[in-house]
């Protein structure tokens, strides 16, 4: 993509309305507008990010199973009277009507749709078990949305739902999301400590917060420092293997670890203090069993090996790619803007021109990024007549792990200087080494 086409809006100043860091570099760098309290439009910067997020969540929870289906925004208040839920939920709920008077809302979350959806065509327990997830934008009517995309009204999140047999059953599904989870947020550079929780308005009695550490998150979190070298799930695990999803699961709850509202200082206070950590945390991922707290009184059965009706047991898996995409900026930035991990950095490399309208650099940049192009390699070539220090401004502040800089100067060399966004370290090499460095054919 040249800059030059390119749609990124650039803010000079730091907005003043921005109270943390990352809601200001997602303004400053043109990733989101605001359109109302709590609501943003994504603007093209900002949905390259959130759709590499959804990329990775979607497939690793196809890894484990589960299978994508798209239900609707707005719900039948009906449903959620089904499950004693309507009036329960509070005002966080957008209650509306539509043109024939009928009571409907813009859904919070879909627990009570997904066990319609289960009820109408599952019968058998053969059929079982069943985790079914969509990825779908979300309301809540937060009384004081804050943090931009951190804590808005309108949010875009990977909803997941599993249906099982029995409770031993539904452990297996909760034990699979769990393994999915923590590699989900490994390969987006993150290390996600899993944290006993409440579980709220969604019910039910074990619940895990996946936390990132970071200065500006929004609460008090405690856990034992080896969480921070524990290394993730691999690739390859199997799945359907129960003994080992379990193993995974022991590993990663077998220390301390916990939100301030589940937070035991006495337990804490009996670990060696060079092993006390004390920080603030994000919560980036949210996952509960709730049994047949849904299933009961929504008539959710199958027929069981018994040849007798069982009500099945649930799980839900909430992963937020909007709230995700302001949890790395939180995690990773300087006094320069935004430091992306290289798996959802809106581009893979940038690539600056430092002389625009000088027939050598014009023809280096030219033949890099036709290069690049055809292998597939996400690149910003800043085509713009700028000077030199506001095209490397702008890579820095909008992240680019990997930029290739062309000026006349190294290029008389036969080189091109390479920096490494998060490193900050500077190479010089030749335009084709630069070229299968970063994934293309020289």
């Amino acid at each position: 993509m040249r800059l030059s086409r390119y749609f990124m809006p650039i803010a000079r100043e730091t907005p003043k309305e921005a109270e943390i860091v990352s809601h200001r570099l997602m303004l400053r760098t043109g990733m989101i507008r605001q359109e109302a309290a709590g609501i943003y439009a994504w603007l093209p910067l900002g949905l390259r990010v959130l759709t590499k997020i959804s990329a990775i969540v979607r497939e690793e929870q196809n890894r484990a199973g589960a299978i994508e289906v798209l239900m609707p925004t707005i719900q039948s208040a009906d449903l959620w009277r089904e499950s004693g839920r309507y009036e329960d939920y509070g005002k966080e709920m957008l209650r509306i009507k539509d043109r024939h008077d009928r009571e409907m809302l813009y859904g919070p979350t879909n627990e009570e749709m997904i066990t319609e959806i289960f009820r109408a065509y599952v019968r058998s327990y053969k059929d079982l078990p069943l985790n079914l997830y969509h990825i779908q934008w979300k309301f809540r009517d937060e009384v004081r949305p804050r943090f931009g995309v951190m804590r808005s009204r309108e949010f875009l999140m990977k909803d997941a739902y599993s249906f099982d047999l029995d409770a031993a059953g539904s452990r297996r599904s909760y034990n699979k999301m769990f393994v999915a989870y923590l590699r989900t947020f490994a390969r987006l550079g993150l290390t996600a400590i899993p944290m006993v929780a409440d579980t709220g308005p969604i019910g039910g009695d074990l619940s895990h917060e996946f936390i990132i550490l970071a200065s500006t998150g929004e609460s008090e979190v405690y856990c034992h420092k080896d969480f921070l070298s524990f290394a993730p799930p691999p690739a390859d695990i199997a799945f359907d293997d129960a003994d080992a999803m379990q193993a995974v699961v022991n590993k990663w709850t077998s220390l301390y670890a916990a939100t301030s509202e589940k937070h035991d200082a006495a337990a804490f206070g009996a670990l060696d203090p060079a092993l006390q950590v004390s920080a603030r945390g994000i919560e980036v991922g949210h996952i509960f069993y709730f049994g047949t707290k849904y299933s009961l009184p929504m008539k959710a059965v199958v027929n069981g090996p018994d040849g007798k009706e069982h009500a099945v047991h649930m799980g839900s898996y909430g992963i937020g790619p909007s709230r995700l995409a302001a949890a790395l900026i939180e995690a990773g930035h300087d006094e320069a803007g935004i430091i992306w991990p290289d798996a959802v950095a809106p581009f893979a490399v940038g690539l600056a021109n430092l002389k625009v309208g000088d027939s050598a650099t014009d023809g280096a940049c030219a033949r890099i990024y036709s290069a690049l192009g055809k292998a597939g390699v996400d690149v910003l070539y800043d085509d713009r007549d700028e000077r030199p220090g506001a095209k490397f401004a702008t890579m820095d502040l909008i992240g680019l792990p990997n930029q290739v800089i062309v000026g006349p100067k190294s290029l008389g060399e036969g080189k091109v200087e390479i920096k490494n966004r998060r490193s900050g370290a500077r190479e010089l090499i030749s335009v084709e080494d630069a070229i299968v460095r970063f994934g293309g054919a020289a």
